[in-house]
């Protein structure tokens, strides 16, 4: 057990680098399978071929999954641990499209994106990114639920001002959510937009917030991964 252990988490060893490398090309492979079932007109063959592919990816990650669990000290643990969660996710949408219909095996599939969360495990950066998202994710968390309240005020305020005027693009809060979104992410695609001068004055005080929405998140993440080097990678096996 003890070796198959080291095997599985430790890629310092020959076998232990071998079996990283091994899932590492896995997970690359089912991402390109996986773009490329979105190309029209495939032959039969071509489509037999990607799903066995497909079949195989998922039965070597599935057996990695299962050995995991067995050989980690705390199961428990790992199984609801970040790389647990995400080892689960990468096989789940292959058993949950069993038995339903082609629409909803479609909408599965976009599950499997997952896999390249699969990748933070084998690669030092990657590792290191992660741990930055640990250690800042309540101010994270908080961040987002800002955020939210922000969103909310300023499609409040946009539609008070615009709603008069253009009804029709601003026909109630929800409606100038949309607005808001894009204002306060500063990206404005001008799809719909003030002309009273209150609702200019309001969207230019919006942006100037969203300057701040943009910036304050990679800072968070920058001060994180800067404490992130002094700590070790993270693990999800105890």
């Amino acid at each position: 057990m003890e070796q198959l252990r080291s095997i599985i988490n430790d890629a310092s060893t020959i076998k232990g680098k071998v079996f990283a490398l091994f899932i590492q090309v896995l997970i690359i492979v089912s991402i390109i399978t996986f773009s490329v079932e979105t190309i029209p007109d495939l032959s039969d063959q071509t489509k037999q071929l990607l799903q066995r592919i497909e079949l195989f990816c998922v039965i070597i990650f599935s057996i990695e999954y299962v050995l995991r669990i067995v050989t980690a000290k705390n199961k428990s643990k790992f199984i609801f641990s970040f790389f647990g969660i995400i080892d689960l996710l990468a096989i789940l949408p292959f058993y949950l499209a069993m038995g339903v219909d082609l629409r909803s095996i479609r909408a599965l599939r976009l599950l499997r994106l997952f896999r390249l969360l699969k990748l933070a495990r084998y690669n030092k950066v990657m590792r290191r990114f992660t741990n930055a998202l640990v250690i800042a994710r309540e101010e994270l968390i908080l961040f987002f639920f800002l955020t939210i309240i922000l969103i909310y005020l300023a499609a409040v305020g946009i539609y008070y001002f615009e709603n008069p005027v253009q009804p029709e693009a601003f026909s109630s809060v929800f409606e100038s959510l949309w607005w808001a979104v894009a204002t306060l992410t500063t990206v404005g695609y001008g799809d719909i937009y003030p002309i009273t001068a209150g609702g200019k004055i309001f969207t230019f005080f919006i942006l100037l917030i969203g300057l701040g929405i943009v910036a304050i998140p990679a800072g968070i993440v920058s001060s994180a991964l800067t404490k992130s080097l002094d700590k070790e990678p993270l693990k999800e096996e105890i």
